[in-house]
């Protein structure tokens, strides 16, 4: 009787992935395994034969031979008459054994032949800026408490001189199997807590830990530009890690203090600067604060308050590149306070000649009255 082409058996096409080819098999063995299906002959023959259409076309080599010559090309016969079978399956294999090489990649049960490693914990430190030293840069020393590889035992924990021993319970693996039904599942060795080794004459500094805590210094560069929320990666400056593996990284979290002068949005520098009427009505020079110095602002005649100046290139130069924020002034009127008998009968005056024009010296106010009158017009008429 003639074999069912392998990839109609499996159901693929024949320019099918490994994956795809995979995944068929993994369907298929997963219904006709013959410990799901006790008794049942006509199951476990397509078991068979879907576990040797699979060994070939997951070999590259056998899968070539086969795509030219058909079955004589893989000798399928050869298979039959050994207890391997194709790739090393054996022909009584359990579904366990199924399970494990096949799904094995998927939930993590195939074990690794050694202890468990486990990478460092990673460590935040906040570091909190003028907006002097973030706008500019700087280099800063920092103190971080953490964990590092014992010196007395060079990581190992056990006392100098002495080693640990494989542990007998995983065999030096770290993990133990536990067969559940028709799953086999790998746990961490509850006895040496997934290390694969015992030690038996720990290390009097560090207690059979491999680590110790200590604080250490820190010398940080600040690239300029940095802001609120950022943060700086210090690679390997975390906690040492467990059982040989790497230490964690050190992420210092940047936060800039509010300044009595300056805020910050983005690239860009804003300010405040309380003015006098008499400079705005009449035009004047103000020195303006920068933090590179003082830099000369003219103020034209008749400037309203609430008008926002520009100074290009006062501002914060790009973390990211070299273009440069402006800083932004805002202009606004104070009003004189503690006033003396005289200074108010002036101010009197003076409001007094500015109504004889009919509104020509405030036209703002002119026109907003007028807007003002006209409301309440059509809100009678209404």
């Amino acid at each position: 009787m003639a074999k069912q082409d392998y990839y109609e058996l499996l159901g693929v096409a024949r320019n099918a992935s490994e994956a795809e080819i995979k995944k068929a098999y993994r369907r298929l063995a997963m219904k006709y395994h013959p410990d799901r299906n006790p008794g049942d002959k006509e199951a476990e023959e397509k078991f068979k034969a879907a576990k040797e259409a699979y060994e070939v076309l997951s070999d590259p080599q056998k899968r070539a031979a086969y795509d030219q010559f058909g079955h004589a090309g893989v000798d399928p016969a050869a298979a039959a008459s050994g207890g391997a079978g194709f790739g090393g399956f054996r022909s009584g294999a359990s579904f366990s054994d199924i399970f494990d090489d096949v799904f094995g990649d998927i939930f993590g049960s195939r074990s690794s032949g050694r202890s468990q490693v486990f990478r460092g914990a990673d460590l935040r430190y906040d570091l909190t800026l003028t907006l002097e030293e973030a706008v500019q840069g700087t280099t800063v020393k920092i103190k971080i408490p953490t964990h590092v590889k014992c010196r007395s035992c060079d990581g190992s924990g056990a006392k100098r001189g002495t080693a640990p021993t494989a542990c007998t319970t995983c065999g030096g693996q770290g993990q133990v199997r536990m067969q559940q039904g028709f799953f086999s599942i790998q746990q961490t060795c509850p006895r040496c807590k997934g290390s694969g080794k015992i030690i038996t004459d720990p290390c009097s500094t560090c207690h059979g830990h491999g680590r110790v805590q200590e604080t250490k210094t820190l010398s940080v560069k600040i690239p300029p530009g940095v802001d609120s929320g950022d943060r700086i990666r210090l690679t390997g400056e975390g906690e040492a890690g467990e059982n040989g593996g790497p230490p964690g990284d050190l992420y210092v979290q940047i936060r800039v203090k509010p300044h009595p002068i300056f805020t910050r949005e983005g690239n860009n520098l804003y300010c405040e600067m309380p003015i006098s009427f008499v400079t705005l009505a009449l035009g004047g020079e103000l020195e303006v604060p920068t933090l590179t110095g003082r830099v000369k602002l003219k103020v034209p005649p008749e400037t309203q308050t609430g008008k926002v100046f520009r100074l290009r290139g006062k501002g914060v130069r790009s973390i990211h590149d070299d273009s440069v924020g402006d800083l932004l002034c805002r202009v606004v009127v104070e009003t004189p306070v503690h006033l003396n008998h005289h200074q108010k009968e002036l101010l009197r005056e003076f409001e007094a000649s500015l109504q004889e024009r009919n509104g020509k010296h405030s036209p703002k106010t002119h026109s907003w009255l007028d807007g003002v009158r006209k409301f309440f017009e059509d809100l009678k008429s209404s």
